[in-house]
């Protein structure tokens, strides 16, 4: 395969346009210019594959690549995928990112990493794994993207080097597919090897790599005869003739590593390569590979036969004391086996051994004898334990050994699995307890080996995590606690895959057989949890009834108690009472604290819930403040999965909230990212893109969110689960805003029928009845008024200035007359005192447009250029347009428009905001800082947006 170029370096045969293309993409990484031209304006990485057959020398290419980045200055990483290893997760990881990080101090290392350090860390062998819930598969895969990130950046430019990627673990594997496309915004280079013929399932994402920077990947071609014939007079010295030298091509077909083990055995037989000998090459051809490797293997003798299936067990990166040991051999035998081995071009190495090719591990592995294999490799696990490697180590060789009812193995799978749990690969604990549950485990322990199989699948097979999870309450359970887990954990992933009627279900069966009076508090409120989320339940009104009973004798004394009175919080705003009771029951909920993320066996949703009442209770500042918190948990913990994605969507519909639009449409949009990593279908899509086209057509981008919303199958059948804002009602309202009324009334009526009778009547939460009455507003007008006058009244029942103000708004466009008037004036005054700048910029356009109509142009024009500027600051595009139309029609132009939007207070809005915060009503702020009512009026206005609290939550958002 290779030559000597005559200064002592090696050259490739016959890959000179392969080394081309290693040049191009390495004179792309490096900022090399191009034929002479102007270097680029900064170094681009690139993505290179090399897909070929076994022998025919991808390993070769791959180590010249290295050579040649090296010597022109760049990182180089390297890893190989073996045979052996891949069911060791992260391994190929570790091999790459470990040897440029395991150096550092600790405290040097949770500089570099920051906090990403307790995610990675175990992945890479860095550090143990913390406790507490374990990262989600997608969080760690962001956190080795971010250390990759860091190290192409920092130790600029980089070569990447993947080897025997087709046998590379699953874990690593899908990482690197993933990161790959990145590779070409960093001054990185990706090179990877494989053989098409033996890519796993896993490893599919490989052969599109390529594509994604426009060029196929290099394949290699068997050596002409010429070739060879070079190959092998540079071995064997330029007297080989034709005809020797043809006979070696012919019996290797080509094959590079073939033709170089051939070369060495005629060298080491001494024979003179001439026609002559050339009869005997086939035989020689023949010991170089499978059965005649294993023949020759076996003439050096018995120990070292042991000694090579000890190392064939064991893998790559050979200890050769531990292979001693595997082999049963002594010090001494174990050198004089090595050394036959090495002279016999099986193993090469000194202190970690390797086999000289894969495909000579690959022959030795597979001669091994079944039941001599077996006891190998139980050899093994006991050997990598002793040797301080850790049940990970061991775990991988137990899965080859046969189930023999030994608690030992299922002991150290176990540890292997929780380990690997920790660490961030679910699936390879699934492997290793799925091998324990057929050791058998002892008749005790079946039913925890269950569960622990169950929880390992809950990320990525939650229908398989419900087998494990009821085949597991089946068997008898003497640990209480262990009986307690398992029912929280099969209501949650029953809850998280839509089928909330059974996790309310499972939960009601345990709580009639618990004695323990916390326990039975605790398994209630998960029950109250999910019931509150099911659509279907079968009598809401008694179930808050309950709750409500239970939930305000509590003083929240542990997490449970506060975790009830969260519940109570979130069912008081579905059923609109009044939104100071809320708030008292959410900070009741608070004040001991919430865990978003700190606990595994609870979820994320209770904190969730009482931060989004704030939302609704016109305190959007504070549920800010709440999800930052949350937020930060969620990636401290990395998961950035499904959590990340209700954070990043419901932070977007808060700012919707809020009027700032823009932004809204930003964090929803990130959320529907991760959304997609979670897969269509699940509750987290259905929140993203709900909030996502309710922000488009609030923007006035109506085609858009249809698009959306045909993209992402957003319609009916609707979710199982309640979700916000409610699916149904957004389809409703992006149905009439594409003028298919008829169809949205449907839409919104039902919506209706199904949650007025749950007692759900807070029109601030779904509004249902306000986009039915515009809806019905010309076929039927009484019917349309009669909804906007109930919204009005539950509105004001639940008394947050924004509802009272949208629904005030709605009840004047269906009504005629005066009243029309009066009704928008009333809302401008209510939503002035209240955070949702985009409610206010309708309604102040709407009433300066009904104004106009009724030739009250002055009046029109303060309102209208008022609307204007809320609505541009809103990035309301829709709504400024008809600002603009309006004032055109009164015979106005727009005014020049305020600067940019901040949450900063003016001094005069900070000023009239404190004199409120001290109680004072608008005439006496108005006499203390010389201005009109008007002016302070609009002063607090502004101020209850920035800080996002209506006038009660004024003091606690200032501070004061």
């Amino acid at each position: 395969m290779v030559r000597s170029d005559g200064r002592g370096r090696r050259k490739l045969f016959e890959r000179d346009s392969e080394l081309a293309v290693v040049d191009a993409v390495l004179n792309e990484v490096t900022g090399i210019p191009r034929d002479g031209g102007e270097p680029p304006d900064r170094p681009h990485g690139a993505l290179l594959a090399v897909a070929a057959t076994a022998g025919l020398g991808k390993t070769s290419l791959l180590a010249e690549v290295r050579r040649k980045a090296a010597a022109k200055g760049c990182t180089v990483l390297y890893a190989r995928g073996g045979d052996q290893e891949q069911g060791v997760a992260f391994h190929v990881a570790r091999q790459l990112l470990q040897p440029r990080l395991a150096g550092a101090s600790a405290a040097d290392l949770r500089a570099t990493l920051g906090s990403w350090y307790a995610i990675v860390g175990p992945a890479l062998g860095l550090c143990a794994p913390t406790e507490g819930a374990p990262p989600d598969p997608q969080g760690l895969r962001d956190g080795l993207d971010w250390v990759l990130t860091h190290l192409a950046v920092q130790q600029a430019p980089m070569v990447l080097v993947l080897d025997d990627a087709h046998w590379a673990d699953p874990e690593s594997l899908s990482w690197l597919a993933a990161f790959a496309p990145r590779a070409e915004e960093l001054p990185l280079l990706l090179v990877v090897a494989y053989r098409p013929e033996e890519l796993p399932d896993h490893a599919e994402a490989l052969r599109g790599l390529p594509g994604r920077s426009g060029r196929r990947a290099l394949g290699l071609e068997p050596l002409s005869a010429t070739a060879i014939a070079g190959l092998v007079r540079d071995s064997l010295g330029g007297h080989a003739d034709d005809a020797f030298c043809r006979e070696c091509w012919a019996v290797t077909a080509g094959n590079p590593f073939e033709a170089v083990e051939l070369t060495a055995k005629v060298r080491d037989r001494g024979l003179v390569p001439t026609e002559n000998g050339a009869h005997l090459l086939r035989d020689l051809a023949a010991a170089a590979k499978g059965s005649g490797l294993v023949a020759r293997i076996e003439r050096l003798g018995a120990s070292t036969v042991r000694f090579a299936w000890a190392c064939a067990v064991l893998g790559t990166e050979i200890v050769p004391e531990l292979a001693a040991n595997v082999a049963g051999l002594g010090p001494e035998e174990a050198a004089d086996a090595t050394d036959r081995l090495r002279t016999a071009r099986v193993l090469k190495g000194v202190e970690s051994l390797e086999f000289v090719h894969p495909l000579i591990a690959t022959a030795v592995y597979r001669a091994i004898p079944g039941g001599i294999r077996v006891a190998l490799h139980g050899q093994a696990a006991w050997t990598v334990l002793d040797a301080g490697l850790g049940p990970c180590a061991a775990a991988r060789h137990l899965l080859e050994t046969h189930p023999e009812s030994d608690p030992w193995v299922v002991r150290q799978l176990r540890a292997a699995a929780a380990e690997t749990v920790r660490a961030g690969a679910p699936d390879a604990a699934r492997r290793y307890l799925a091998r324990a549950l057929r050791e058998p485990p002892a008749f005790d322990d079946r039913a925890a080996v269950l569960y622990e199989l169950g929880s390992a699948s809950l990320l990525t097979e939650p229908a398989t995590t419900v087998n494990h999870l009821r085949a597991a309450l089946e068997e008898p359970i003497t640990d209480p606690a262990l009986r307690h887990g398992i029912v929280y954990r099969l209501s949650q992933v029953l809850a998280h895959t839509d089928r909330l009627a059974e996790a309310s279900e499972t939960l009601a069966r345990e709580i009639r057989v618990t004695d323990d009076p916390r326990v039975r508090l605790r398994m209630q409120a998960e029950q109250f949890m999910w019931d509150a989320f099911r659509s279907d339940e079968p009598d809401s009104p008694a179930r808050s009834r309950r709750l409500a009973k239970l939930a305000d004798r509590l003083t929240g004394r542990d997490l449970t108690e506060r975790y009830l009175i969260g519940l109570r919080t979130w069912d008081a705003t579905l059923r609109g009472e009044p939104a100071d009771t809320v708030i008292q029951h959410a900070e009741r909920a608070l004040a001991g604290g919430l865990c978003w993320a700190a606990d595994e066996d609870r979820g994320f949703e209770v904190p969730v819930l009482v931060a989004m009442a704030f939302v609704y209770a016109d305190r959007p500042g504070r549920t800010e403040e709440l999800f930052v918190e949350g937020i930060a948990d969620f990636e401290r913990a990395g998961w950035r999965g499904a959590h990340l994605s209700f954070a990043y969507t419901l932070l977007g519909y808060i700012r919707y909230r809020r009027g700032r639009l823009a932004e809204a449409e930003d964090f929803v949009r990130a959320g529907l990212g991760l959304a997609r990593r979670v897969g269509p279908g699940t509750p987290a899509h259905w929140y993203a893109v709900g909030t996502l086209v309710e922000v488009l057509l609030a923007r006035g981008r109506a085609p858009e969110a249809k698009e959306v919303a045909e993209e992402h199958a957003f319609g009916p059948p609707f979710p199982a689960a309640v979700v916000f804002p409610d699916a149904q009602t957004v389809y409703g309202e992006l149905l009439l805003a594409l003028g298919r009324t008829e169809a949205a009334a449907e839409e919104l009526a039902a919506a209706g029928r199904r949650l007025d009778p749950r007692g759900m009547r807070n029109p601030a939460w779904c509004p249902w009845q306000l986009h039915l009455a515009r809806a019905e507003a010309s076929a039927a007008p009484e019917r349309a008024r009669a909804l906007a006058e109930d919204a009005v009244e539950r509105a004001r029942h639940y008394g947050a200035p924004s509802a009272v103000g949208q629904a005030l708004r709605t009840a004047a466009e269906v009504s005629s007359g005066t009243e029309r008037a009066k009704l928008l004036e009333e809302s401008v005054a209510h939503l002035e005192r209240s955070p949702a700048g985009y409610e206010l910029a309708c309604s102040l356009v709407a009433l300066g447009a009904e104004l106009r109509r009724k030739g009250h142009a002055k009046e029109a024009a303060e309102h209208l250029y008022r609307g204007l500027d809320t609505a541009v600051g809103c990035g309301a595009d829709g709504l400024a347009q008809n600002a603009r139309d309006e004032l055109a029609a009164a015979g106005l132009r727009p005014r020049p428009l305020h600067g940019a939007v901040t949450d900063t207070l003016t001094a005069r809005e900070r000023a009239a905001a404190r004199c409120a915060a001290h109680g004072l009503c608008p005439s006496e702020v108005a006499r203390d800082l010389h201005v009109d009512e008007p002016t302070v009026v609009r002063l607090l206005s502004s101020a209850y947006r920035k800080l996002g609290t209506d006038a009660k939550g004024l003091a606690a958002a200032l501070g004061e």
